[in-house]
């Protein structure tokens, strides 16, 4: 036997009906919070130290790939010896 049981509602309703606690209060005070502290680092960080602290992980990163498809290309498996 097969029952296939629909129910329209929204997710407020579902939980309400469920009895979850209610977290979106919670959640806005959190992202609240962490917005504040990212902006307070960010004016404390000048455009250099930004730069500084960022950019050489993204170059890294490229060059490896860069690294990666120039052996796959040549044939080999980018992997030294």
């Amino acid at each position: 036997m097969k029952i296939k049981l629909d129910i329209d509602c929204t997710a407020e309703e579902a939980r309400r009906f469920l009895g979850l606690p209610e977290l979106q209060p919670l959640q806005e005070a959190l992202l609240k919070e962490v917005q504040e502290r990212m902006s307070a680092n960010l004016k404390a960080m000048d455009a250099k130290t930004m730069l500084e602290t960022w950019l050489p992980a993204t170059l890294k990163g490229f060059e490896q790939l860069q690294q990666m498809f120039a052996a796959h290309m040549a044939g080999g498996t980018g992997t030294k010896k």
